[in-house]
């Protein structure tokens, strides 16, 4: 399998994992809001600090964004682009996004596909400082309690990367089994999620959000994204038994790689390697919650 030599050491636990409570629900994100805030307020709603979002269209100005990029120094495998700033409205095709925490504070990682008031598809990392609702839409969440997704350094990358910690229960209404995760890199994506859910007796399991990288891609298609530095979004995603019993992911997601070439499409099981995370929770299904 495809792998990227990192700038540290590895972690020896390769998921980073914290079981909670959870529940799905959908907002509108309001117009005229900074695109973080109209998502806090969402949860905030519902009684959640944070969670995951889906998106499926939505309209955002000003707008701001960064795209997976080369590193220019060799103190990261790959680094971002400069900060593009297209003026007029961007209407999102879809995006995923995690809503923690960084510094105390609310903080957001996401990333999705969209077309620019020009006319032009592109595709990246959305940056929640500047970034504002140009008109209501609505979304798809999954509220976690007793778990956050929080900003810290690590030592692999190199990088400041949003992992799931332990967080005081606070009330919120949970009506599901969760578990909050973050991927490390050089693993196959679905095998990943195959065997964190057999080791736990899962049998079936959604996916919410889910936002990272993989080393390029390979989907189920033919389609290959050679380039190796990607940002990703999950559009969907399902672990569940197939015909010979054995636990199998399917995950549908949309990325840009680093050249700017956009891909969509379900991913081939067993050849799709994290290249530097994956954040994602996972909802438990048919445990009568």
């Amino acid at each position: 399998m495809r792998s990227i030599v990192q700038p540290g050491p590895s972690a020896p636990e390769r998921i980073q994992w914290v079981e909670a409570r959870g529940r799905a629900f959908s907002f509108t994100l309001e117009a005229g809001v900074p695109l973080l805030e109209a998502a806090r307020r969402g949860f905030a709603a519902e009684g959640f600090a944070g969670g995951v979002l889906n998106i499926g269209g939505g309209a955002l100005g000003p707008f701001a964004y960064v795209m997976p990029a080369l590193s220019k120094t060799g103190a990261n495998a790959a680094f971002y682009s400069d900060t593009f700033r297209p003026a007029g409205v961007t209407r999102l095709k879809l995006a995923a996004m995690t809503l923690g925490q960084r510094d105390g504070a609310p903080f957001f990682h996401c990333h999705g596909l969209w077309t620019e008031a020009d006319g032009r598809i592109k595709g990246g990392h959305i940056l929640p400082e500047e970034t504002v609702v140009a008109e209501p839409f609505a979304v798809e969440a999954f509220g976690i309690d007793g778990a956050v997704f929080t900003a810290e350094p690590d030592p692999e990358t190199n990088f400041r990367l949003f992992g799931p910690v332990c967080s005081d229960a606070n009330g919120a209404k949970a009506t599901s089994r969760a578990f909050a995760l973050r991927l490390r890199p050089n693993q196959d994506f679905a095998n990943a999620l195959e065997t964190f859910c057999r080791e736990r007796g899962i049998t079936r399991a959604k996916l919410h959000g889910g936002v990272g990288s993989t080393i390029g891609a390979r989907f189920a298609n033919g389609r290959i994204v050679e380039p190796f530095a990607t940002e990703l979004a999950v559009r969907s995603g399902l672990i569940a038994s197939g015909g010979d019993g054995a636990l199998k992911a399917d995950l549908d997601v949309a990325l840009v790689d680093y050249t700017g070439g956009l891909a969509e499409g379900r991913l081939v099981r067993g050849d799709n390697p994290v290249l530097m995370t994956m954040e994602l929770v996972l909802e438990v299904l048919g445990e009568g919650d």
